[in-house]
């Protein structure tokens, strides 16, 4: 018989009369997840996903499925006959194999009863089964507040015991949010927001501006590294990568100096939203933080709100970078962040960037550029990546 894996699910569960279409993308992107994994099997019974898998695979499955967001954590379970002498007897041969793995003093009995008809309430199940072990162990003691083996039982149409309760990435499944646009840099932060708001369920493409030959392919090489990282949790990533160098070079010859980087900024924010207005993206998602840089400022950001109609996101605008950090390096994008490799936004950078910048003043400079033609001319050149499991399937420039 196979082994099963018990897994749970939290906030899902407060979405009322939403839930079930939920728990149908959730059990989804799961059977996503353990695609390359042979002889797996997803259930979805009651408000509970199980999965049935081969016993050596069982690793494997249960590092699959923590990375998936929207489970809250997982059990390796025992999935018997429920009649009352035989769950005592199995309940028994599970601690007995503990104690002697580990030495534990002490242990719980708690019991799940998701089908009310089986004739034995909760608590008598607790006490038969907790009183069968304590009658058949001596050196245990019971203790319910601090055991050393918390002995779970679930009672369905077959019993399941666990002890085990493996902490899993929680959120809302992927997806379920709807859709956006995650400007992504090679920097620590974008990586971060696009991961933060993906837990939240939303699904990711993304768009990376470069300055070519300004800048280099080693610096291509790092973000689309990052997003072979972000496909851990996502699957999939579609990066639509986009050359900015003659729009910093227009902004150069015609603007005031102290100005190019929040003009840069500005041209960003419209291409993206051309973008994610073509791609069905709802909002875009940037790596914005208040006050980290000079164009970050509240001045900053309220120019560059104003260019755009989309909302933007920016989930990490109230972090400290030592928090940023610290999620960037629970994700495994740190080490790749930190490579120094220049971007875009150190081309033509003046020695006094303007940090209060007013909106009619950035407008009046915007307006000495022919901004949709290097806006259609930019992105008549993009290229194209899709990122899949981890590698770069496929590169191409759809508008040439």
């Amino acid at each position: 018989m196979k082994e099963i894996l018990l897994v749970r699910y939290g906030e899902i569960a407060l979405k009322g009369k939403n839930m079930r279409s939920f728990e149908k993308k959730l059990i989804s992107n799961i059977k996503k997840a353990l695609v390359h994994i042979p002889e797996t099997i997803v259930i979805d019974r009651h408000g509970r996903v199980f999965i049935e898998h081969e016993k050596d695979a069982q690793a494997q499955v249960i590092e699959a499925v923590r990375n998936v967001f929207g489970v809250v954590s997982v059990s390796p379970a025992m999935r018997i006959d429920r009649e009352i002498e035989n769950l005592k007897v199995k309940c028994l041969e599970i601690v007995r194999q503990i104690v002697v793995e580990t030495g534990a003093k002490s242990f719980k009995v708690e019991t799940r009863r998701a089908d009310k008809n089986y004739p034995l309430k909760t608590p008598e199940i607790n006490q038969t089964v907790g009183g069968y072990i304590y009658k058949n162990m001596e050196t245990l003691k019971v203790d319910v507040h601090h055991p050393d083996i918390f002995l779970t039982i679930e009672i369905r149409e077959e019993a399941y015991i666990f002890v085990k309760r493996i902490k899993a990435l929680g959120g809302m499944p992927y997806g379920s949010a709807g859709k956006g646009l995650l400007l992504l840099s090679g920097g620590i932060d974008s990586p971060v927001a696009g991961y933060m708001l993906a837990k939240r369920g939303l699904e990711l493409e993304a768009v990376h501006f470069h300055s070519y030959p300004f800048t280099s392919e080693r610096a291509m090489e790092k973000v689309l590294d990052l997003a072979k990282k972000l496909t851990k949790y996502t699957g999939n990533l579609k990066i639509h990568s986009i050359n900015i160098l003659e729009i910093q070079k227009a902004i150069n010859e015609t603007c005031p100096a102290e100005e190019m980087t929040i003009l840069s900024r500005a041209f960003m924010m419209k291409i993206a939203e051309r973008i994610a207005n073509q791609f069905y993206c709802k909002g875009l998602v940037t790596g914005e933080n208040l006050g980290q840089v000079a164009s970050q400022t509240i001045e900053g950001m309220t120019v560059t709100n104003s260019m755009i109609e989309l909302p933007v996101f920016r989930p990490l605008i109230a972090y400290d970078k030592v928090d940023i950090i610290e999620v960037a390096k629970q994700i495994d994008t740190f080490e790749t962040s930190i490579l120094p490799f220049e971007d875009c936004c150190t081309v033509f950078l003046p020695d006094r960037v303007v940090t209060k910048p007013k909106v009619e003043k950035i407008n009046a400079s915007m307006a000495l550029l022919d901004v949709e033609r290097l806006i259609d001319a930019s992105i008549q050149g993009k290229e194209t990546i899709i990122v899949v499991g981890g590698e770069v399937t496929r590169r191409f420039h759809p508008n040439l």
